[in-house]
């Protein structure tokens, strides 16, 4: 018997929940509940991430959380409950199946059976934005070598486990080749270790657009957050709808599985929601507790349902479906079919006691690290590059001198384009004139300098190289 969490939601919520729970426990799961409030009203109680403090202290306790869709309020101060429970609890693997049920649901791809598996907890996701002028605002985005290696290794292991014959890699490490470069790197490097799976890469905009069109042609995506949240509701669209789609958030201790959908207020009360994409992501969960029997069953009687044409109103399609039905009694038609496996659709035989093997990340050797130079980026309202250089140029000294102007990462100084349009953001780089290095004791200085100068410096960023390899950008055109 395992304990697990529930919290019903908002919306379609607690429909959805009580058709999911009344399925699997009739198929025989060996769970007990603890159910906890999330979502809207919780938010309106002056809780700013959707959850109370004890809720928490369940959640952490049991390790599995099922979790329907929430209602996040407009406004203001309210955070992504979905994106602080995954980054609290370290769940850094999000799972997502998508696949064909070809030709009971409509799809123009009939032989798709991917999965993705996106990184959870870094990316732009950290949601640490700046407003730096008065026309520029900026978002952090922060990949690392932990996160890389530990979603990259997730992925290579599934698709071991799980009989997976290719492992595929999106990023735009074209453009960004510090950030993506890294996630690519670290793939590259971690594919050597699973000679026996293909292996690729795809630039993100050509590899969505193949997957859109030909998703027949992947098995397992691995990428980085944003990238992974757009292109899994995508795979999930097309494979039929995105109601369909379960989801599944792995850590190291807990896990938490749930629908891709939102919670649909429209729809709430009115027996019409289709449960599958919560049933999925509960079919998941019964995998990771072990309880794979059960799994199979729930499965195959879905599929099964889905076969005999017992549709909801959001896959029902005249010709195809049978009968128009609601969420319980789609529920209903479930149970009926629990012990029947389908004839068209493949039957699911899920992998027993399936392991992955991640061992806990291992940190490097620290690499020679050494400053290089400094970024000082300058809210100066003018437009002409050339007249910032002049200013910036009078607090040169001997040992640092400005080098380079970009303005939204273009170079516009030296040998700028009168025709690049400019903000009010400026990025003045300034390297050593004689020798290799700086000390940040140069950089204070410099930025006193400024100061004095009444040049208004927003924010600096050191340069350093890393064993000798540089670990910053150029400005695009230098």
């Amino acid at each position: 018997m395992t304990r697990i969490t529930v919290a019903k939601g908002d919306g379609i919520g607690p429909e959805i929940m009580d058709a999911t729970l009344k399925i699997i426990l009739a198929a025989g799961a060996q769970i007990e509940i603890d159910q906890i409030a999330v979502g809207e009203k919780v938010y309106l109680a002056g809780n700013s991430n959707g959850i109370a403090s004890t809720s928490w202290d369940t959640i952490r306790k049991n390790k599995v959380f099922l979790k329907a869709p929430i209602t996040t309020p407009q406004g203001g101060g309210y955070k992504s409950l979905n994106v602080t429970t995954r980054k609290f609890l370290g769940l850094y693997s999000n799972v997502r199946p998508c696949f064909s049920l070809h030709p009971f649901v409509e799809t123009k791809h009939q032989e798709m059976d991917l999965v993705i598996i996106r990184e959870n907890e870094e990316d732009l996701y950290g949601g640490i934005e700046h407003q730096q002028t008065d026309e520029v605002v900026q978002c952090l985005k922060l990949i690392s070598r932990p996160g890389c290696e530990k979603i990259v290794r997730y992925a290579f292991e599934y698709a071991k486990v799980y009989g997976r014959k290719k492992v595929t890699c999106f990023t735009k490490d074209n453009i960004m080749k510090q950030t993506d470069g890294l996630f690519h790197k670290v793939f590259d490097e971690i594919a050597l270790e699973y000679p026996e799976i293909e292996n690729e890469h795809w630039i993100i905009d050509i590899g969505s657009a193949k997957m859109a069109d030909t998703p027949e042609i992947f098995d397992v995506i691995v990428t980085l957050n944003l990238y992974g949240d757009v292109i899994s509701d995508i795979a999930a669209q097309i494979a039929g709808s995105v109601g369909l789609a379960g989801s599944a958030n792995i850590g190291e201790e807990c896990a938490m599985f749930e629908a891709i959908h939102g919670s649909a207020p429209r729809r709430a009360g009115q027996n019409l929601a289709n449960p599958s994409g919560l049933l999925q992501g509960a079919i998941m969960m019964l995998n990771h507790i072990g309880q794979t029997e059960v799994a199979e069953n729930v499965q195959n009687a879905w599929l099964k349902t889905i076969e005999d044409g017992i549709h909801t109103y959001d896959i029902f399609k005249e010709g195809i479906s049978k009968e128009k039905v609601g969420t319980s009694e789609f529920a209903e038609a479930i149970i009926k079919n629990l012990g029947h496996i389908p004839s068209v659709l493949k039957p699911v035989k899920f992998v027993k006691d399936a392991v992955l093997n991640l061992p806990k990340y291992v940190k490097k050797a620290p690499a020679n690290k050494e400053l290089v130079g400094v970024d000082l980026f300058v809210d100066w309202k003018g437009t002409d590059p050339n007249e910032l250089a002049e200013i910036m140029q009078k607090i040169n000294t001997e040992n640092k001198h400005l080098t380079m102007i970009t303005n939204r990462g273009i170079k516009v100084w030296p040998e700028g384009f009168s025709e690049t349009f400019c903000t009010d953001h400026w990025r003045c780089r300034y390297t050593p004139k004689n020798g290799k290095f700086l000390f940040k004791n140069n950089i204070i200085n410099l930025l006193s300098t400024a100061l004095d100068a009444k040049i208004d410096v927003i924010k600096t960023e050191n340069l350093y190289e890393f064993d000798g390899v540089k670990g910053y950008s150029l400005g695009q055109g230098q």
